[in-house]
């Protein structure tokens, strides 16, 4: 089955400032997802807005988000509570002649939705597997499948990608000609995510080299 071309558009996901920046396309969503590697979920528990990082991962029409039993958000969702989802990429800080120009250089989205709790203890292994593979591709064959037990002492939701959209902006600042000639330096900063050297755990057995893929997740971080 093909995936939808565009999100779909509601009053609370259609873009209004800066609409040249925003997109709807599948494309420009699910790539922004499956580049982030924390996602912000809010919603509102008895009145009281949350908005709390996790972990996440992209499969197909959904992202899987999962915890212990016990966690509260994951259980509010599970009850039907409706959600905002959001990911963003920091590319670039943006420094203008004038102070009210600053900006950033950034890719989003913003999803809306109510999860689904997922109970199938397939799709379960399937979520938390992906979960592993979304941060450190490789990883999810190579360390030991959970068992049973853990799934079943696991709590998993899915949100739909269906609604929202996603911004971009790129460039330098937006500036006003009069201060074109102003004496200050302008320009972007541009920012990326970047490894450090992995550090082996204490009980890793002696000469057993960091595994490939590892290597291979390095160098995709340090070529940005």
């Amino acid at each position: 089955m093909s995936e939808p071309e565009a999100l779909a558009v509601s009053d609370r996901s259609r873009l209004r400032r800066k609409r040249q920046r925003g997109s709807y396309d599948r494309r420009v969503v699910d790539a922004i997802l499956d580049e982030g590697l924390v996602c912000h979920v809010g919603f509102v528990d008895h009145g009281t807005p949350f908005v709390l990082p996790t972990a996440y991962a992209r499969v197909g029409d959904v992202v899987y988000l999962h915890g212990a039993p016990g966690n509260h958000m994951l259980s509010t969702l599970a009850a039907g509570c409706p959600a905002c989802l959001t990911v963003t990429l920091l590319d670039a800080l943006v420094l203008s002649r004038a102070a009210m120009h600053h900006s950033m250089n950034y890719r989003s989205v913003v999803l809306f939705g109510s999860t689904t709790p997922v109970l199938d203890p397939e799709e379960k292994r399937v979520a938390v597997t992906a979960v592993v593979e979304h941060v450190v591709p490789g990883r999810g064959l190579d360390a030991r499948a959970p068992t049973p037990q853990e799934l079943r002492a696991t709590a998993v939701v899915s949100f739909p990608i269906v609604e929202g959209s996603a911004k971009v902006r790129t460039g330098g600042p937006v500036e006003e000609p009069a201060d074109l000639s102003l004496p200050v330096w302008a320009g972007e900063v541009p920012l990326r995510l970047v490894a450090g050297t992995p550090v082996p755990d204490a009980d890793v057995p002696a000469g057993l080299a960091e595994p490939d893929y590892l290597r291979s997740r390095l160098d995709r971080l340090a070529a940005g």
